[in-house]
């Protein structure tokens, strides 16, 4: 009563002035429930871009922790047990024969379980055209008197060890008798070998390479074979048959280069090599290998060069009229704005983005990934009818192109519901980003859905660098380039590398520069390969 009371006696006046400075305050106190209110949503802001960085963080060190720590044979290593100090170093002949008779038993037992189950459907028939090497056994017991009405043959596939055998070449001299003027002819015949400095003939050649880039032996192992032979080759004769070897063939890889070019729809890729650099003495220099792949004649063109930048790699690419195909390296974006080609984005390299968001978000990534799938079984439709290019165009016209634009409306819906540092939000902008040269390869039956053809054509790479692990120098590793180009042509037409490689050393002296194509791989007369 008694404020109601002063506030009855107030003034006029002075109620109205109470009432503006009840209302400032009002006002102020607003105003810091808004700041307060402001912070909070800030603070939640960042709070979830937090999470989302921490959530793709955690899908990072997961996948660290797969790659490091991945079921591979080489990385299971039997820890040290005491116990095993205490064993004997040989084991006794009663344990052998015991262990030898457990393991005839366990394969005795699982051959009749397997036999019971399903029936063998036979042994494998050898080939006819290999050499047969008969024996006949006899009985040991006394046979006279006895006879034979038949006989049982058994066969097996066997090996003979590979013999190094010598050429002698003999050229008689003949010499006329001598005429009026008191002169004698004297004639020998021509000696006609592929490379007139090297004692190595073109087969012993042509294995020295097939084994190096085909099987990924390392020269020292060829050579420690060679000796097992009988014959020990000094690492100086052996380094000099390479060179000699190589050099005799380089001209041909300048022709299959510039056919190569010629092409209208090429898939590019590249990948690193160490090489051995005279300017950085200790240390290995970090090449890279330029690999292309041309799908129409299947030819494959390995480049090396010292760097990853693309100018000098491409530079043929500045009067280029045609299709590329590549990764998702972003120096080859350049490409899209080239005037006159056609950049083709891989399919592939999309599909393993939404793979990897399936931990993520797998609602979203299964989603695409089954659209994705489906654009692959169109393929593989088209593949298994044997369809030309055109009805390989039409197809895709009909079939796949409303699943792009189903993939497309969806990323496009998506795109903003989902963080872009997250596995799924990344996947959705790989795409988008690409999103044209996505949908390039509908343009042409010709044109591949993904770049798998020329991955696959960098593996025997991959698989060298395991091996003989770095090349000695810049010379040798583009020796490596000219072979993998060779051998890689001849492994996607089918063609085998040592029977072709030997008929070039044979042959390339022979031929004229302007029929040198004919020697390539894509281009060869199979028949004279038999």
């Amino acid at each position: 009563m008694e404020a109601l009371q002063k506030t009855e006696d107030l003034t006029p006046e002075s109620l109205a002035q109470r009432v503006a400075f009840l209302e400032a305050a009002i006002l102020e106190k607003d105003a810091v429930i808004s700041d307060q209110t402001t912070i909070i949503s800030e603070k939640t802001d960042a709070n979830s871009r937090l999470s989302a960085e921490l959530q793709a963080e955690r899908f990072k060190y997961a996948q660290l922790q797969r790659l490091i720590f991945g079921s591979k044979r080489e990385r299971f290593v039997l820890a040290s047990i005491p116990e095993q100090l205490k064993l004997e170093f040989e084991p006794k002949a009663l344990e052998i024969e015991q262990a030898v008779l457990a393991e005839r038993e366990t394969i005795r037992v699982a051959y009749e379980r397997k036999k019971a189950k399903k029936e063998h459907p036979g042994r494998m028939a050898l080939p006819s055209h290999l050499p047969v090497v008969e024996t006949i056994i006899e009985p040991t017991e006394n046979t006279t008197g006895m006879v034979r009405i038949g006989e049982e043959v058994t066969e097996e596939l066997d090996y003979t060890p590979a013999k190094l055998h010598i050429n002698r070449i003999i050229r008689p001299i003949y010499i006329a008798k001598v005429d009026e003027l008191g002169n004698q002819k004297q004639v020998i015949a021509e000696l006609n070998r592929p490379i007139h400095k090297c004692i190595a003939g073109s087969s012993l050649l042509s294995m020295i390479f097939t084994d190096k880039f085909i099987f990924h032996l390392p020269y020292y192992r060829i050579q420690q074979r060679m000796g097992q032979m009988g014959v020990p080759i000094p690492t100086s004769t052996f380094e000099s048959w390479v060179k000699l070897g190589a050099e005799h063939i380089k001209p041909l890889y300048a022709v299959h280069r510039l056919y190569f070019l010629s092409q209208i729809y090429q898939q590019i890729d590249e990948s690193p090599i160490k090489v051995q650099d005279r300017d950085k003495p200790g240390t290995l220099h970090h090449g890279y290998m330029w690999v292309r792949y041309a799908p129409l004649p299947k030819a494959v063109l390995f480049e090396y060069y010292k760097g990853r930048a693309v100018k000098e790699p491409l530079r043929d690419l500045s009067e280029f009229k045609g299709y590329i195909q590549t990764d998702g390296y972003s120096g080859y974006t350049h490409l899209a704005e080239t005037l006159g080609i056609t950049h083709l984005s891989c399919w592939a390299h999309a599909r393993r983005y939404f793979d990897k968001a399936l931990q993520n978000d797998q609602q979203r990534a299964s989603k695409v990934l089954k659209l994705i799938q489906l654009l692959y079984a169109i393929e593989s439709l088209a593949r298994e009818s044997d369809m030309t290019h055109q009805q390989r165009h039409e197809l895709r016209l009909d079939k796949s192109l409303p699943i792009i634009n189903e993939i497309g409306a969806y990323i496009y819906a998506e795109r903003n519901r989902v963080l872009p540092k997250s596995p799924i939000g990344v996947a959705f902008d790989y795409c988008a980003n690409r999103w044209i040269s996505l949908q390039n390869y509908l343009k042409d039956g010709m044109l591949e859905i993904d770049s798998n053809l020329i991955e696959n054509s960098i593996r025997p790479l991959a698989l060298g660098r395991k091996n003989y692990l770095f090349a000695g120098n810049h010379a040798s590793a583009e020796n490596i380039a000219m072979f993998y180009s060779f051998f890689g042509t001849c492994k996607k037409n089918d063609i085998d590398p040592q029977k072709w490689l030997t008929h070039v050393i044979n042959n390339i002296n022979d031929t004229k520069s302007s029929q040198l194509k004919h020697l390539l791989p894509q281009y060869i007369d199979r028949n004279l390969l038999a």
